[in-house]
């Protein structure tokens, strides 16, 4: 074929080769392949294709490291969601995937094409979506922006999620100042499907119809993924036109036109149009299943006049999808979208040539090798320097400015533990009627249709010990989502992943992601908790400062019976509080040591893996056993919090020691592997027992009732204060009031 290379286009220069973010080298391996000079349409393509965000040019050699595989998993990375067998025929798809960069310039409309775009993920296996979280991280609170950001980012998920119907039902949200240029906008969704109803992007067949469904092309979005594998730099603003702009009715029609469809027999292969758009929907269906594809542009469903190749190949206009069908039920499918008040268009066919061909206006566009676009993509082993371990911090020779009291009411206010009430309050999580366990406990969980199953469901990572030592706090990331799952009586099966860093191209940051990746599936195997979807996003800088390393880690969970789940809420007065666990004080990286001494310094705690296992899988079948009325896991804050959580969360007090005394360490450390458990004294004696028998830590440590918690001899913090200082700080910040 010959392809257009007309002159009305612009000439390839070294100069447009670099605005759409390729290397010399990169450029040069291009014309190895092809034998000639790129179009302006197919050095978009590449463009598109070989960027970091679609490519993972940086990251995917690590990547294979991780354990993707259990019995239990029926497809792993590489699709648009990972998938999970959950038992009776059923199967839970979830994915967590960034919006980061365009949430920075466009807060609002970041956040909503960011859940909408992971809830076409879901949906696009045939999974109807049940509920949505997301991981937030924002700039420092005296930021000028931050502000902005946050309530913009707020009611972007909140305005997809509430009007697409799907509740958002849980998350994490902190602040630190290397988040000023670089907010961190995680979104994350969770669908069912049947396991003999599962869909994939490999199309199969020559010769069979690909069909355009959804909402019109327009010029939004056109170089989103290029811009998202870039820094930030002073010019950032300008890059506003790369924001794509979402519309959850749409979508909402589009989900069920799509099941709907699929129901019907007629679906071959589905593939949503997310990052890259046309581009890489069309390019990985046809490399997925060893096909080649042509597209005739001219039938591409346009909401703006005078659209060319490059703007329709590069788009990236929300609510879109690609889908290849059985030619005999073409009719049948269109019938179908027309119904629901959807573009359909028949844009090209599959054919046995292996090249990806596209055509406008009677020239051929684009004439490139298929399988190339994505399988000869760049690969680079990038040169990486481990983080030098940092020295353990002597908690002794730490000071205490404040009593035990003053110190835990300052932490239940600072922005990292503050209630984020304010947040979730303009989440609808109570839509579609199945959720058990709303925001604000350790995990979420939600009813699978009329039970008595349910799936326990989490969002968190602790940055800060990522950075001081990423090996331990990557393993520390999986340990807390296999805590949180467990706390609500969840079996924990399976992680998605969300890994943002810096720039890739600095030996430490990559150290850093390379670091990060061995703890993380280090913790996977000994916890056996696979990963089995997610998204990289690196280049989370600006002007040259990196974000904290953030591997947001997203787990799914298990609850055999949503009746026996319980949640962090002390229930009654007169129960026991028993401390599961060992401790001895670790003050280094805590949250203590930078709220209250002004200090980020020392080694994080560290994670025995086997302790996590035997601690979880003890508390675990606790819960199954009816034996505890409340359960909580030690994180952020240690035992002070920890119980302080508890406290506000079932309005009851308690009086508490600590086994290692009424110092700072014992109070405020941040050993991992514990749990607090309340239950009548009777059950708390059988615990104990089993604790003996089990070689487990078990200790009890107090007793819950009055309207203060007592945490030792000199302590007397009334719940209600607390609370108040707790629920109070977010409402008055964003205000505009007091950041203190």
């Amino acid at each position: 074929m010959t392809v257009d290379t007309q002159s009305h286009e612009p000439a390839i220069t070294p100069g447009l080769v670099a605005q759409h973010g390729l290397k010399p080298d990169e450029y040069q391996r291009i014309l190895d392949l092809i034998g000639r000079e790129p179009t302006l349409t197919e050095l978009g393509i590449f463009s598109a294709m070989w960027n970091e965000h679609c490519s993972y040019k940086s990251s995917r050699l690590h990547l294979r490291k991780l354990p993707t595989k259990a019995p239990w998993v029926i497809q792993g990375p590489g699709e648009n969601a990972g998938v999970i067998d959950i038992g009776d025929g059923e199967a839970c798809v979830f994915k967590m995937e960034s919006h980061n960069h365009p949430s920075y310039i466009e807060p609002y409309q970041g956040a909503t094409t960011g859940v909408g775009g992971i809830l076409r993920d879901v949906f696009t296996m045939g999974a109807r979506p049940i509920a949505c979280l997301n991981l937030l991280r924002f700039g420092s609170i005296d930021h000028p922006k931050t502000r902005h950001l946050v309530s913009g980012v707020v009611a972007g998920i909140g305005g997809y999620g509430n009007s697409f119907g799907v509740p958002t039902v849980g998350g994490s949200t902190a602040f630190h100042s290397s988040y000023d240029g670089n907010i961190l906008v995680n979104a994350m969704a969770v669908g069912l499907a049947r396991t003999n109803e599962i869909f994939y992007a490999a199309a199969t067949g020559v010769g069979r119809p690909i069909v355009y469904l959804g909402s019109k092309t327009g010029r939004d979005g056109i170089h989103g993924a290029t811009m998202a594998s870039a820094e930030f730099d002073e010019n950032s603003d300008e890059k506003r036109p790369t924001v794509q702009v979402g519309d959850p009715f749409s979508e909402k029609l589009l989900l069920e036109a799509c099941l709907e469809i699929m129901a019907s027999g007629c679906v071959v292969a589905i593939q949503d149009m997310g990052a890259a758009g046309l581009t890489s929907s069309a390019v990985e269906m046809g490399a997925k299943g060893n096909l080649g594809i042509e597209l005739d542009l001219d039938l591409v469903p346009c909401r703006e006049p005078g659209m060319t190749a490059y703007e329709m190949m590069l788009s990236e206009s929300q609510e879109r999808m690609l889908m290849v069908l059985h030619p005999e039920t073409e009719e049948e499918a269109e019938a179908i979208f027309r119904k629901w008040g959807l573009d359909f268009a028949v844009i090209g066919r599959t054919t046995d040539t292996l090249r990806f061909v596209v055509k406008h206006r009677g020239e051929i566009k684009a004439d490139l090798p298929i399988k190339q676009l994505g399988d000869e993509a760049p690969l680079y082993d990038r040169p990486h320097i481990a983080t030098p371990k940092p020295a353990k911090l002597d908690a002794a020779k730490l000071p205490s400015p404040l009593s035990i009291d003053a110190a835990l009411k300052k932490l239940v206010a600072c922005p990292d533990l503050a209630s984020k009430r304010w947040i979730w309050e303009q989440y609808d999580h109570l839509i579609l009627g199945n959720t058990v366990q709303a925001p604000g406990g350790d995990a979420a969980v939600v009813r699978i249709e009329d039970g008595p199953k349910g799936l326990a469901l989490t969002a968190d990572v602790t940055p800060r010990y990522c950075l001081a030592d990423p090996v331990e706090g990557g393993k520390q990331a999986v340990a807390e989502a296999w805590r949180n799952i467990t706390a609500v009586g969840g079996k924990p099966l399976a992680l998605t992943d969300n890994l943002n860093f810096g720039n890739p191209e600095k030996p430490e940051i990559m150290g850093q992601f390379v670091s990060c990746l061995e703890g993380i599936g280090e913790a996977c195997r000994a916890l056996d908790f696979p990963i089995v979807s997610g998204n990289v996003s690196l280049y989370n800088e600006t002007q040259g400062k990196a974000i904290l390393p953030t591997p947001a880690i997203g787990g799914v969970g298990l609850v055999p019976d949503v009746e026996k789940s319980v949640g962090l809420a002390f229930r009654s007065a007169g129960e026991m509080i028993l401390l599961v666990g060992d401790a001895e004080g670790w003050l280094g990286q805590s949250i203590y040591l930078r709220e209250i001494l002004g200090r980020e310094e020392g080694a994080p705690p560290p994670v025995d893996l086997t302790k996590e296992k035997a601690h979880g899988d003890f508390v675990r079948a606790l819960i199954e056993d009816g034996l505890v009325s409340a359960a909580h896991d030690l994180s952020d804050g240690g035992l002070a919090v920890a119980l302080a959580e508890m406290a506000m969360a079932g309005g009851i007090g308690a009086k508490a020691s600590a086994p290692g005394g009424d110092s700072a360490a014992a109070w405020f450390g941040e050993d991992q592997g514990r749990y607090l458990l309340t239950a009548s004294r009777d059950k708390a004696e059988q615990i104990l027992l089993r604790a003996q028998t089990a070689g487990v830590t078990v200790a009890a440590i107090g007793e819950t009732g009055g309207d203060a918690l007592s945490l030792g001899a000199a302590s007397q913090a009334l719940v209600r204060e607390l609370l108040d200082a707790h629920e109070n700080w977010m409402p008055a910040y964003m205000a505009g009031g007091k950041a203190d």
